[in-house]
């Protein structure tokens, strides 16, 4: 295989860009993963570990760390080792932001510093080494030396959080890269059900793509049935509910959670709740509603629900119902509640006095 050095740099790249590039074979000295949606990070990093270096070899050249059990120093030691075997050596920090500045700090690793040895290692690197670090849950400091000596000689690539509006349509490309199809509102009810966890949505649609026929569609039945996710009984279907003032239908899910617990989390019903209202106070008070997608942060396709919410209840109403929601929260912690009251009565109770 013909290796060749990346000789141009650029400061940040899509995984899709970076991953295309090493699989041609063009590999930069230096790589910083970063941001706080770690499925990238896990994304890349598993290419560079089972890709870079041959299997047979990766014992010789293959070099995995973890960052609270080093130092920055082991790391540059490293870095610094040429291939014994291989035309590259690969050096993976995982959890890079734990990396300790010297081998007195290594017992604490919320220290992170001594960056400014990999500033330095950057003013000559091994061509024969891929360094590449991992650095999750916190920003990288963009002012540090390492930053910029990462930016000149290397690769960055930061990935964060998608708005939870772009989650469906995220799902709905995900699904057919595997050559399977999935309706808009499976898309929905996963990204509602699950919440913006990449790596936990991924999980579940590969469980999916396991027990179905080839090219066969996800449909809400198949949701229900092999991830377990209610196509009826779910804050999806209850903020909808609402919105519309279905009584019937309202009172058919609030039942169903009071009578199955383990199906309903409180703190995600109110949390979701909160958000939908106050999203609905906002859409009352746009004067252009044909931009409320964009300024709501939502899916195009749930803008006839907060139409519809707005047309059901007014701003003081709004006002009232973010009242209610407080206070159940408070009785759901044990305040203002003697014990006695469970979860499912005060979400009965809730929801009564949010429809009526």
């Amino acid at each position: 295989m013909h290796f060749d050095i990346c000789t141009i740099y650029i400061m940040q790249i899509s995984e899709t860009q970076l991953i295309n590039d090493l699989k041609a074979g063009h590999y930069a000295p230096v790589y910083l993963l970063t941001g706080d949606e770690n499925y990238y990070i896990d994304l890349i990093s598993d290419y560079f570990e089972n890709n870079i270096v041959e299997e047979s070899l990766r014992g010789f050249d293959q070099v995995v760390l973890y960052g609270n059990e080093v130092t920055m120093d082991d790391v540059i030691a490293n870095a610094k080792q040429f291939p014994m075997m291989s035309p590259y050596k690969l050096v993976l920090v995982k959890e890079a932001q734990s990396v300790s500045k010297d081998a007195q700090s290594i017992a604490n690793a919320s220290e992170s510093e001594g960056w400014e040895k990999v500033a330095a290692y950057l003013e000559n690197p091994l061509p024969q080494t891929i360094l590449v670090f991992c650095y999750r849950y916190k920003k990288f400091d963009k002012r540090t030396k390492a930053f910029k000596a990462i930016d000149a000689k290397g690769c960055i690539c930061e990935k964060n959080r998608m708005y939870d509006s772009q989650l469906p349509d995220w799902i709905g490309t995900y699904v057919n890269r595997h050559d399977h199809a999935i309706t808009q509102k499976g898309a929905i009810l996963i990204a509602e059900s699950i919440g913006n966890d990449l790596s936990k949505i991924t999980n579940e649609l590969d469980k999916v793509f396991i027990a179905i026929g080839p090219g066969e569609d996800i449909t809400e039945e198949t949701i229900e049935r092999y991830i377990g996710i209610s196509k009826e009984y779910n804050i999806f279907e209850l903020q909808d509910a609402i919105g519309r003032r279905n009584v019937v239908k309202c009172n058919r899910i609030v039942n169903h959670f009071a009578s199955n617990p383990k199906s309903m989390a409180m703190p995600l019903i109110l949390a979701t709740l909160y958000g939908f209202f106050i999203k609905v106070m906002i859409y009352h008070q746009l004067e252009d509603k044909t931009k409320a997608a964009s300024v709501l942060k939502i899916n195009a396709y749930f803008v006839k629900d907060y139409a519809a919410a707005a047309n059901n209840y007014s701003l003081g109403k709004l006002a009232s119902c973010i009242g209610y929601l407080h206070n159940t929260d408070l009785r759901s912690k044990g305040i203002r509640n003697a014990g006695t009251v469970t979860d499912g009565e005060l979400l009965k109770e809730l929801v009564f006095k949010i429809i009526h």
